[in-house]
């Protein structure tokens, strides 16, 4: 089992940065896909970014913008959001998995989520 916590969401201005966290514990998570959803309320959860040893993956929404990032020794993966857009807004979470894919199904361990919330 992995558990998985977010931290790192809040309230920002359009054009601003967040830097989301995700630590996890009970496995290390260096043989994992990592990856960043988010859901806006009303919408289906979305692809936002994954990361394995091969590369990094991102949606055309938020390439240039959005870096994921892991730190294998501190078993943590963040997520460093700049220019950020109102609809960037909507609940973040991590998750790990062992396929590289943006398909949410595939994924085996979530968070709880973090909000993030960008104000125009």
């Amino acid at each position: 089992q992995v558990q998985l916590v977010e931290s790192g969401g809040g309230l920002v201005q359009a054009g601003g940065s967040l830097r989301l966290s995700c630590a996890a514990s009970g496995r290390t998570i260096s043989g994992y896909t990592m990856g960043w959803f988010r859901q806006a309320p009303g919408k289906e959860r979305e692809f936002v970014a994954s990361i394995t040893w091969s590369g990094t993956d991102y949606p055309d929404s938020v390439k240039g913008r959005f870096t994921i990032s892991r730190d294998n020794a501190k078993n943590t993966v963040f997520l460093q959001m700049n220019s950020l857009k109102p609809e960037d807004t909507a609940v973040y979470y991590c998750a790990a998995g062992s396929i590289r894919a943006p398909v949410s199904r595939l994924y085996h361990y979530w968070g709880q989520g973090t909000q993030v919330t960008v104000s125009s």
